[in-house]
């Protein structure tokens, strides 16, 4: 969270002329409703069912940049799909900075609690290993502007090629 997925995946499909996705966006636009309502609806889990059923059918297409939602990595079949279907670029950025991007947003669901700091660190711990596993690159973006990022992820995108 706060690592500027949605905003550089944006200008990162712009720069490439490509067709940006976000999965989050895509479940609300499926199921018409917000995803906090989805998470008091039916818990972190139907959010989950959702969302993998939209990272499979967005992996299957060709030519996209896709920014997923922080948490997509928490299921194996996610992590497979991305890292089979795809190159997997990883926003890095450390909890502090997270921390200072998302106090005060009141969209984010696995914040809403008592001491949201402790819960971006415990989520760190869990899902860095896992973003690290499929990680073809990893860019921190913590002390680089949203361009900045942008340029060093196609000059990485360029060197594969």
């Amino acid at each position: 969270m706060g690592t500027g997925k949605s905003t550089i995946g944006r200008m990162l499909a712009s720069q490439l002329n490509k067709e940006f996705f976000d999965s989050d966006a895509e479940v609300e636009r499926k199921t018409g409703v917000a995803i906090s309502w989805i998470f008091e609806a039916e818990g972190e889990d139907g959010f989950r069912e959702r969302e993998s059923a939209v990272i499979d059918e967005l992996t299957r297409r060709q030519g996209i940049v896709l920014a997923t939602g922080g948490g997509t990595v928490k299921r194996e079949i996610n992590r497979s799909y991305l890292s089979s279907r795809g190159t997997v670029i990883y926003l890095y950025t450390p909890v502090e900075k997270q921390y200072q991007r998302t106090y005060k947003d009141k969209k984010r669901p696995l914040l809403q609690t008592q001491n949201p700091k402790e819960v971006l660190e415990n989520l760190m711990k869990e899902r860095d290993p896992l973003y690290r596993s499929v990680a073809d690159f990893v860019v921190d973006t913590s002390e680089l502007g949203v361009r900045a990022v942008v340029q060093r992820i196609v000059h990485l995108l360029q060197q594969k090629d």
